[in-house]
């Protein structure tokens, strides 16, 4: 077999691992929820660039699929807000929830508002995500099931947030006691003391990293095992770069 035939057999053989666990099949495999799904498709996507990098060393042109891959990657990128489960390919963090989130301070209480002219506690919400790239739903209910949930006033971090019983507002929190909302018709964004207790919350929500690096609140065990199946697609990028600068100085 020619080293050509050989790299083109190899990619084949990537695509198809990389094609499985964009479809979920890493999820599938282990049992895992939609957190170890969105950890398998982000980095099946490092694979695909990294062997459409090395591609290109090669003056071969890389196929369509790898292609996209390639270009996904990006640390601006909308991503969705998953729901039992912290969303990290935006790259936003908690602190970068809070900093966002301060930008609209003294915008004014609009009931359905979304954006600076104007913005109720959810619309606020959701703005603030969106700046960051990821996509929240509009309603409380509907955010209060978003990203994943943190036990207790305790241990929530900045950029969490707290949604009281019958989820009728919504908050963001800042740490060291404080939220940031949108209160009410005839107030303006701003912050103040949280006034919540643990008994008075339906659910505090972890939409996106404490910090950089962390793990997600849920599924730890899940997403390592995820890490560890994608790593054996990693592997063989890594032996399609061999066999390329091998048959490239034969």
């Amino acid at each position: 077999m020619s080293p050509v035939t050989e790299v083109l057999s190899r990619i084949q053989d990537i695509q198809s691992q990389i094609a499985q666990l964009r479809t979920g099949g890493a999820a599938a495999l282990l049992g895992g929820g939609a957190g170890a799904a969105s950890a398998g498709t982000g980095t099946s996507a490092a694979s695909a660039g990294a062997f459409a990098d090395a591609l290109a060393g090669t003056g071969a042109t890389p196929a369509a699929s790898s292609a996209a891959g390639a270009g996904s990657l990006s640390t601006t990128a909308s991503v969705d807000a998953v729901k039992g489960a912290v969303a990290s390919g935006s790259g936003a963090t908690g602190p970068d929830v809070v900093e966002t989130a301060k930008k609209y301070l003294g915008v004014p209480y609009v009931f359905g508002g979304e954006d600076a002219s104007g913005m109720d506690c959810s619309g606020l919400v959701q703005r603030v995500f969106a700046d960051l790239g990821v996509a929240m739903p509009r309603v409380v209910p509907d955010q209060a099931d978003m990203g994943a949930e943190v036990p207790s006033l305790a241990e929530a971090k900045p950029g969490d947030l707290l949604v009281p019983k019958g989820e009728g507002h919504i908050v963001i929190y800042l740490g060291d006691g404080k939220v940031l909302h949108a209160p009410r018709p005839g107030k303006d964004v701003q912050i103040v003391n949280n006034w919540y207790k643990d008994s008075d919350l339906a659910t505090i929500r972890r939409v996106v990293p404490a910090t950089a690096g962390t793990a997600p609140v849920s599924s730890v065990g899940a997403a390592a095992a995820a890490a560890g199946s994608v790593q054996n697609v990693d592997l063989m990028t890594a032996q399609l770069q061999q066999l390329m600068r091998s048959g490239a100085t034969s």
